[in-house]
Order: structure tokens, then sequence, then C-alpha cells
């Protein structure tokens, strides 16, 4: 599928097309970056580590807004392998219900106590807590088991993982052998889980409340979801990031937009910024004028309060804060959402002149 890609940047002819204003999303660069479906953890996994890296997307984004092309980076996570039937499964840590049953598991008070009860980590907000079900959504970045339900532990993996911008701890009720047809049924022990997520989590984003694995019931409970308050990091070549309280919705000066899917990194939008402004210098205007990318407003885009991706707006002039009125519009019944908007600056500007 072709991208509707940057406006004026890659269609070679389009330096005289109107620019877009006011900058309302667009919803035909949406529905083309295909966002993939929301996603976690593989019901057997222990482990998955953390494969995202920023300077890789950053080059894949700058060469998509080049080629024009509508395929997404994708990133590989850890062979999730096959268990063997009726093979042990990985001891659990966690305490267990006295009577082995689902609705045991969801009715025992140790989990939900352990949830309300648990430190916020410094630099984190707490998105929800005690809920019986865990995190999906298309920013999954991996999973660690944890020996003790510790907020401050998977607090930590997460600040050591490239783009991790929340994470999700929960207790998960897990088979003690493989299930198949000569155990369809085996006896249960406690998972504690953490997985980190290149996106912040919602309330609405804590919808997978388990499944059955053969005739074993896996479920969810005392799960607690924790988002990053900080910014994102600085960009060579730019200033910034300065705060927005919406997206910029500017008179004039704007020449494009770029959705990428997936975890919110505003690398992506610094490097399409980039290969927007080398095209259009390699491609100028008869009198020796290209429109050159001196600034890019960059935000996390969610629908209906889950975080879809990365949204970038492209402009040939810098703009200040009181022009970031643009929170959300409607698409039907489904509202889309603006958040940790950002503003960032080339520097020096680039002239737009050959």
């Amino acid at each position: 599928m072709r991208s509707t890609c940057l406006v004026a940047a890659l269609a070679g002819l389009a330096y005289a097309a109107p620019r877009p204003s006011p900058q309302f999303i667009n919803f035909d660069e949406f529905d083309a970056a295909e966002v993939p479906a929301a996603t976690g953890p593989a019901p057997e996994a222990v482990s998955e580590p953390v494969t995202y890296s920023e300077p890789a997307a950053k080059a894949d984004a700058a060469a998509e807004v080049t080629q024009a092309l509508s395929t997404p980076s994708k990133r590989s996570l850890a062979a999730r392998g096959v268990n063997d039937p009726c093979s042990p499964q990985p001891d659990g840590y966690g305490p267990k219900p006295p009577v082995d049953t689902d609705t045991d598991f969801l009715a025992f008070s140790n989990f939900s106590d352990t949830a309300t009860s648990a430190p916020t980590p410094q630099g984190y907000s707490l998105s929800f807590s005690n809920k019986q079900a865990s995190v999906s959504l298309n920013s999954y970045l991996g999973l660690y088991t944890l020996k003790t339900y510790d907020t401050i532990k998977c607090q930590q993996l997460c600040d050591a993982a490239n783009l991790c911008s929340a994470f999700n701890i929960y207790f998960e009720r897990d088979p003690t052998l493989a299930p198949a047809e000569a155990c369809p049924k085996p006896a249960a022990f406690t998972n504690i889980k953490c997985t980190l997520w290149g996106s912040p989590v919602t309330p609405e984003s804590a919808k997978n409340r388990g499944q059955y694995r053969r005739d074993f019931h896996v479920v969810i409970a005392g799960s607690n979801g924790y988002s990053k308050n900080n910014p994102p990091n600085a960009e060579p070549g730019f200033t910034g990031p300065d705060a927005f309280g919406g997206a910029i919705n500017a008179p004039n000066s704007y020449i494009g937009q770029k959705f990428f899917a997936g975890p919110y990194d505003a690398g992506q939008c610094a490097g399409a910024c980039q290969a927007n402004t080398a095209y259009n210098r390699r491609h100028p205007r008869a009198d020796g004028t290209y429109d050159a990318c001196n600034f890019y407003n960059v935000y996390l885009l969610s629908k209906n309060n889950e975080p879809q991706g990365t949204y970038c707006s492209l402009y040939t002039k810098a703009w200040e804060k009181k022009y970031s009125t643009n929170f959300g519009q409607y698409r039907g019944s489904d509202y889309y959402s603006v958040s940790s908007s950002y503003g960032f600056t080339l520097t020096p500007q680039d002239p737009g002149r050959i």
C-alpha cells in the first residue's frame, strides 16, 4: 500500500499544492500506516528482552519518507519457542490462593492488597490500579518475570530499556505443565510479570483478561500500570523538546506530516524532517528555493485513549506554545486525542535556498 506521506515533500510536483491549514489529524495518513494489532507477551512467555533500537527506527523513518514506502519498521522480539506437551513450566514465585480455580485466583485478596499498596516509582504516574487485565497495545517492548511484586524493580527495567515509556506489573495464573492432550488442565502457580511499553499505558489499554490453554484458564489479577512523566530525548541539530499543550495549529509554513505506528519515538520525526529537507533540496523550484523543515511538532496520537503511535507535523519555521491548540478530534464515534506534544527547532535554520 502506498503512503500518503509528506505534503509537498515526496510528490515532486506538489510545490504549488495548497498547504492544509489548520493542521487537523490526517486520517488518510493514519490509515496508510498499517497500524499493527495490539499485542503483548505470548501466553507461555516468561522473558522477552527489549530489542527496539532508536537509531535504527530513526534511520528507517528517514528511509520511509525518502522512498515513500508505507511499511513501518519492524522489530523482532526474542524467539518464543514452543513448549513440549506436558513439559514443566518455569516455577512461579507469586503467592497462590488456597483453592486452585480461576475464580478463587481472581478473588484472592492478597493480590488486590498488594496492588493497591504498591509504591509509585519516582518520575512515574499511576495510570491504573488493581485491574484484572493486562495491557495490550501495539507498542509492546518486552517482558520480565519477577520474584516479588516489585514496582521499583519493574521501573528500573523500564528505565534501562530503549524507549520504554511505561510498565505494567501483574499476577498471572499460569499452568505448571504445558497444557496438552495428556494434561489439558494442570495445576496452577502464580507468575509475577513486568511488561514494558513504548507509549504511556491507560485504563483503556488494560484489556487482556487472559485466555484458555487447552482447558486451563489463564487469568490476571492485581494489575497496575505506570507511565513516565519525562519528555522525549533531545535530538542532535535541534533545540528542544519544548512542551506544548496540544498539537501546533499554525497559520502558515506547514509542509506535511507523517505517522509512525507503534512506540512513541520523537527521533522518527527528526528523521522524517531531515529526509524531507534533503529531498526538497535535491528538487528545488526554478528560482532555487525549496521547503526546508526547520521545525517539527511530535505528539502521541491515541484512539479512544489507547495509544496508536507517533505523529509528526513539519514546518518551515518554528512556532510557539500559544499555537498548540489542537487537542484532538472525532472521527465518527471515535475520539483521537493529542498528548505528549513537543516542538523541536532546527539550529541553525535552513534558509531554503540553493
